[in-house]
């Protein structure tokens, strides 16, 4: 099993505000790269999530998804979750090592009510 790291900018190394696990890591720098690569090797052990993937998402306040033209993590983390329940797989473990707290709890939260759903 692999471990991906979804980020636009960062290297695991370089995240040190979450505790990281031991590599290595497959690194997807957007929303197109961590689906073809889950596509092609299945779900991974690991995911760290970071919400903002593009320039268009740095900006500061509430994420408005509708217009985005890049999607983001949150987007990567609702595809995931369908991806586990079409194919009946136990979600992966997980952090969201994002800066953006609207975003990283966005993650979580939508991870978290997906897996109170399956109890």
């Amino acid at each position: 099993m692999y471990k991906l790291f979804l980020d636009d900018e960062r290297l695991p190394k370089n995240v040190n505000w979450v505790e990281m696990p031991l590599g290595p890591w497959i690194i997807a720098r957007n929303y197109d790269d961590f689906v073809k690569y889950i596509m092609q090797h299945g779900l991974p052990s690991f995911v760290s999530f970071d919400h903002d993937l593009g320039l268009e998402h740095y900006i500061v306040g509430v994420p408005n998804y509708d217009k985005y033209k890049e999607k983001t993590g949150y987007d990567c983390c609702k595809w995931i979750v369908e991806y586990c329940m079409n194919n009946n797989l136990e979600f992966p473990d997980y952090q969201v090592h994002s800066m953006n707290p609207i975003g990283r709890e966005n993650i979580r939260s939508y991870i978290e009510s997906y897996k109170k759903s399956i109890k």
